[in-house]
This record gives C-alpha cells, structure tokens and sequence, in this order.
C-alpha cells in the first residue's frame, strides 16, 4: 500500500514537496523539454508521442502554429513559417550577411532599437517573441505531463552566445512565462548527462554541432565537478550550412538543365532547402538520395545526390569545426593524448562524415551512446532539479567559463582587462582606478569586450558615468570598478569612490550582440598582432604619462614661472616642454620617454625653488616656539 502525505488545510506543503522544474533545449532545428523523474533524467513527449519538436512558427491571421504542423505547411507559406529563428537571436539586420536563401522579409527600424524584425502577417514580429512561442509550446507540454506549474526551467544556449544573445533567450522565456533559473551552456549540459549517466571522470571534450551553431568545451569531470577549461566555437555554423549547400548544388543543376529558367520565388527557395535537408538526413543511413519535385517556376527536380558528393560538397565545413576544436585545445593546454572521451551533442552529428572527422582528430572514437538530440535537454533537467531544490543523490557543482575576456576603457584608449577569457563563472573581480585631472568630479566609464590592447579594436558593450567624486588632486581618488558576470553569462557593472561611497552601476544589455566573424577575428587578432599591440600599448601608456608631466609642468608656470625663473631658465624650460608635445605626435615611445625624463631634468631646479618658497610662506610669521607645538 502507498503511504500519501496529507497537509491539512492552510498548512503550507511538505518542506520535501517536490518542486516541478525543466530543462529546455532551445535547438535551431528542434527544440525538446525535459524533467528529473523518480530521480531519472527523462524526456517529456507531446500527445502524439513526439520528443522532438521542430523549432518552426507560422503565423496565421488568427493564431500561431507551432512544430509539425508549422513544418509541414513552410513549403507553402515560407514568409509566414519562421524555422532556424535561434540564428537571428541577438542579432542586427547588418549581421545578416547571406539573406539570399532565407525567404523573410526582414525589417529594421528605429523603434526596435537596432533589433531586427520579420514582418508576416500578423505583424512584425522579432526573434525574441517568435522564441517565445516554441517555449511557450514546450511549457504547455510540461506541465500537462507533469500535471501542475513549474517552479522553474533551465534554458540551455550555445557556449559561445554573447550577452545579447544570451539576454535575448533570457527574454524569450520570460516572455513565455518561464521562471529561468539558470542559462546553462548546451557542452556543459551534454557532460552533465553524460557524467552523471556514466559515472565518468577525466578530461572530455564535448563536440556540439547542431542546426545553426558549433561549439567546442573541453571539461574536466571529477566526483560530481564540472569545470569547463576552455571553450570556442561558431555561432553561424551548423546543420543548416550543410543543408545550404546541397541546396546550391541543387539550384545549380536544375538550371543547367532548364532552358529559360526563371528566379526563384519564396516558395521555390524555401521546397528546395527542405529537399536538401531531408536529402541531408537520408544520407545518414543510404548511398545516395533521389531528390524529385517541381517549381513554381515550371522547372522539374530528378537528382540524386550520393554520398561521397555531399562529402565533397561540405568538407570546407567540416574543416570549420575543427579550427575552433584546435584553439580550444591550445587555450586549455592538452593534446589528443590528454583527452579521455569525446562526447558528440547535437542532431548534425549523426552524419557519419562529420564522425570520421572527429575519430581522426582526437585519435579514438566519439561516444554516442546517449542520443545527440536529447543528451542537452537531459542534463539541463538534471541542472533544473538541483537548483529548484529538490533533493539528488549527486552532488553537482558546474563551473562555466566566459568566452571572450571584459574589460574598460583608461586614458589613451587602452584596455585594462578585468575578467580574462576563459575565466570561471560566476565571477566577480575588482580593480581600483583614479582620477587622471585635478579636481575631477566625474567618471566616464567605458566597459568592452574582446582580447586587443586598444578600445578601437575591441567591442563596445557599455557606457556609464560616476559623479559626485570629491575634488582631490589628481590620484589622490579611489575608485573601485567591479564586474560581475552570473551563471547566465551575463554582465554587471558597477563604480564605487572608497572615501565618499558615491556610486554608480550598470546591467549591460545590448540590444544586438557580436556575429561570428567579429568573435573570431578578435580571438585571430589577438594572437596575429600581440607585437603590435604591446608597441602601440607601450607608447599610449608614455603619451599619457608625458600628458600628466606636460600638464602639471604648464600649471606650475603659471603660477610661479614669472617669479622663480629668469626668462633664460623659463625659455629652457618651454623648449623642452615643447619638444615633448611634439614627441607625443609621434610613434616612437622610446623617444617620449626620454622626452619626459628631459623635461623631469630640466624641471629640478624649479621644483627645488617652488619647494623652497612653500616652505618660506609657510614659516613666515611663526616662532620657534610656536613651530615646537
């Protein structure tokens, strides 16, 4: 007989209730929601059996479909049915580079403060609401499986989103009327069912491939610990590539054999690259795919694509994923040798050319004993139930890293970096910064990202100002900066002046993020221009120091020049004051500082005879007595 745990009425539950919490797997190509049941990891389906639900929206002119029933109609109404809408997460107009094959009317206004917008016939409607939908699907699935409403979900996101995409998904689940307890990065979600499933432990690199992104983790599992060593990736690279490419091979034989052919409308766009998609999936497990069908156009379809075609064709992409596979590596400082398992995440790793590639790297063969569709969804559960605060069995401890390092802005436009990439999250660092100027009673603060030594080759993310400082001569402020980035990967700012507590603070949200090229050119950069960027820090840390001399040096002229100085000392004085300046035009910092250890030198016998006047004015009048006191 079943024991039931009785509460009388108005008595608040059981402190062991079981609180119903999610993980969600937000995929480009599909999208899945998981639960901790009877302490096992475990899918939630719909009421037809479906696990899997296709990350598509079609907006009617009543109502929104969502999944199959959305998929089946894109070929039909393409500007209407969104799919792959996790690639515009985040993102501008202008980081929508290749807009040819994507059959959306894209708009950007004002009003939307830089984010782009689809317009269908509902309206316009932006990633973050389209997002939405498929999460509010998701929810409704959940908590019709688990009979109640959720306490809360875990929403996975690729390691290598930026803040605004990640603030933009965060967006989404809010506005599905999700309770988000953490964003959880998709490898670390992968090595958490992965490890816990297996009991493993050691070094794993976590190999994620899905619909629209790539990313790389290597993590080192132990007792129930995951921390992520390094982490790379692409976040324009994925399943849909290799479709489009089948789809350009496609496009290029039906109009070498078609007489007088006609462009493509948006329907024709949109059947050809679910061809390609479902010829993409049936070489998984065949030869070769027959590929038939006729266009709007008049045009007829009768390929077939084999095997060792579609390898040819995509093996630039293949190559892709390892280049960020190998800075992962260099950055966590392993070779193959150090590596204990290869995990492979993501439905685009089930195409056997993709596996081959990743056995040949790492020298053993990828683990695929959970399914690469469901494994993110699982751990993101499993994540889901211990911060909802049921009780586990297994101590869990997730240590995420950041993907590219933060910092601000100081005098002479160089960054001072605070939190380095690759650091551990959470995390929260501080530094303490002055004041550059006598009397200065504000603080402009500018915060970046990205691994240059100049602000102009780095991200801006954010800028506020610190008032209220006390004047003080210039130095004699501390102001304390601290970042603090969350689990999420999110970003705070805040400024403090230690002797007056004044303070100010900022929650960086941007209102579209870095595309990839961006990310990787900065990552590339700053390993091809280190040299130059030591050099050009070099000499703007000189400019600045010869600024504050030259600054200070025409204050005190100013004041006492025409007293202290004859008019020989003074022009000596002004010449080498000059010369300075001029220096500061240049690019030689060797030159600077010698310009300013001159000017120090020349200067000495007019700070000993300020000195000396200070002093005399502060003694007139006094008595020895008076002084002893």
């Amino acid at each position: 007989m079943a024991l039931l745990q009785i509460s009388e009425p108005g008595m608040s539950p059981a402190p062991h209730q079981h609180k119903l919490a999610v993980g969600i797997d937000l995929g480009t190509t599909n999208s899945l929601v998981a639960t901790v049941r009877s302490g096992m990891s475990t899918v939630l389906h719909d009421e037809h059996g479906h696990a899997l639900l296709p990350s598509v929206v079609r907006y009617l002119s009543d109502t929104v479909v969502v999944g199959h029933e959305a998929q089946a109609a894109q070929s039909q109404d393409p500007v209407n049915t969104i799919v792959s809408v996790k690639r515009f997460m985040g993102r501008a107009l202008h980081d929508i580079t290749d807009r040819a094959h994507i059959p959306y009317h894209f708009v950007e206004n004002d009003s939307s403060q830089g984010i782009l917008e689809l317009k269908t016939r509902a309206g316009l409607k932006s990633p973050v609401e389209i997002s939405a939908e498929i999460l509010k699907t998701l929810k409704l699935r959940a908590e019709k499986a688990l009979g109640g409403e959720l306490t809360g979900a875990v929403v996975t996101v690729p390691a290598y989103f930026d803040d605004a995409q990640r603030q933009a998904t965060k967006d989404a689940a809010r506005l599905a009327g999700l309770n988000v307890l953490r964003l959880l990065n998709e490898p670390t979600a992968a090595a958490v069912a992965y490890g816990l499933d297996n009991a493993a432990e050691g070094v794993y690199v976590i190999y994620d491939l899905g619909g629209g992104t790539f990313d790389v983790s290597i993590l080192r599992l132990s007792k129930g610990v995951f921390e992520v060593l390094a982490t790379n990736g692409d976040s324009a690279l994925g399943g849909d590539d290799f479709d489009h490419r089948i789809y350009c091979w496609l496009l290029d034989q039906v109009r070498s054999k078609t007489a007088d052919f006609k462009p493509l409308n948006e329907e024709d766009t949109r059947l050809l690259l679910t061809k390609s998609r479902q010829a993409k999936e049936w070489l998984t497990d065949n030869h070769e795919a027959n590929i038939l069908g006729k266009l709007n156009n008049g045009a007829f379809i009768d390929e077939t694509l084999t095997v060792n075609q579609f390898v040819q064709l995509t093996e630039h992409l293949v190559s892709k994923t390892l280049t960020p596979t190998r800075k992962a590596m260099r950055d966590a400082g392993l070779s193959v040798e150090d590596i204990h398992g290869v995990v492979l995440v993501g439905g685009a790793t089930r195409m056997p050319h993709i596996r081959h590639a990743v056995q040949a790297f790492f020298k053993q063969e990828p683990l695929t004993n959970l399914d690469p569709d469901k494994v993110v969804a699982l751990g993101a559960a499993i994540q889901a139930n211990v911060l909802a605060g049921n009780r586990s069995d297994d101590e869990l401890l997730l240590l995420d890293v950041t993907p590219l390092s933060l910092g601000l802005e100081t005098m002479g436009g160089l960054v001072e970096k605070v939190i380095p990439r690759n650091s551990t999250l959470p995390i929260a660092r501080a530094q303490d910064f002055t004041t550059y100027k006598d009397g200065q009673t504000a603080m402009a603060i500018h915060v970046v990202q990205g691994e240059r030594e100049l602000v102009s080759d780095c991200r801006s993310l954010a800028r506020f100002e610190l008032r209220g400082i006390p004047p003080m001569a210039a130095g004699a402020a501390r102001i304390r900066v601290t970042f603090q980035v969350d689990a999420d990967g999110l970003l705070s700012v805040s400024a403090r002046e230690q002797t007056s507590g004044v303070e100010a603070n900022i929650t960086v949200k941007p209102s579209y993020g870095l595309n990839e090229d961006q990310i990787t050119a900065m990552l590339k950069d700053s390993f091809g221009a280190a040299e130059s960027d030591k050099q050009a820090r070099m000499l703007r840390e000189a400019i600045v120091d010869a600024q504050r001399l030259a600054e200070a040096i025409q204050a005190a002229l100013a004041e006492d020049g025409d007293k202290l100085l004859t008019a020989t000392e003074r022009e000596t004085i002004q010449t080498h004051l000059d010369a300075l300046l001029a220096l500061c035009q240049g690019t030689d910092s060797q030159a600077v500082k010698q310009g300013t250890e001159a000017l120090n030198h020349a200067t000495e016998a007019f700070a000993a005879k300020r000195m000396d006047a200070s002093v005399q004015k502060a003694l007139t009048g006094k008595n020895l007595d008076s002084l002893e006191l």
